[in-house]
């Protein structure tokens, strides 16, 4: 039986250098980043200078609420909003509505999840998080 394909230390250390290089450009706008595992664990995690301690947790919760649902976190929270729903009815206090969490996925596999807060839009979190994704080269 063949291995299910993981994240590999390569294209976790890729996303977290291309985030941190966007980021750093305007440090007056500090974020956190993270990134996580098709199990919700943390692989990597930054955070800048600065920032709120609501933001610095956000970011993790952005990337498990994506690998845990296999959703990215914005879409999931429009689809429970779209039904009426609540996250908080899922029963994880960790899973979050935030916008900027995104899924991590290779040829229909579950890899993970990538994640920013800090921004003063869920929309910035999630441009942010794309490019920590686009740079994994899936």
């Amino acid at each position: 039986m063949a291995d299910s394909p993981k994240l590999t230390f390569q294209q976790i250390k890729a996303a977290m250098e291309a985030m941190i290089t966007k980021a750093t450009q305007k440090p007056d706008e500090p974020v956190a980043m993270a990134i996580v595992d098709d199990t919700g664990n943390l692989r990597a995690y930054a955070s800048m200078d600065n920032l709120r301690l609501f933001s610095r947790r956000h970011a993790q919760r952005k990337a498990y609420t994506a690998s845990l649902l296999a959703t990215d976190s914005g879409a999931n929270a429009q689809r429970l909003h779209g039904q009426g729903r609540s996250i908080s009815e899922l029963g994880d206090p960790q899973l979050t509505h935030g916008q900027g969490g995104l899924v991590i996925m290779k040829d229909g596999v579950l890899l993970g999840g990538i994640g920013v807060g800090g921004y003063t839009s869920g929309q910035a979190d999630e441009d942010l998080s794309r490019i920590g994704l686009e740079a994994m080269n899936l």
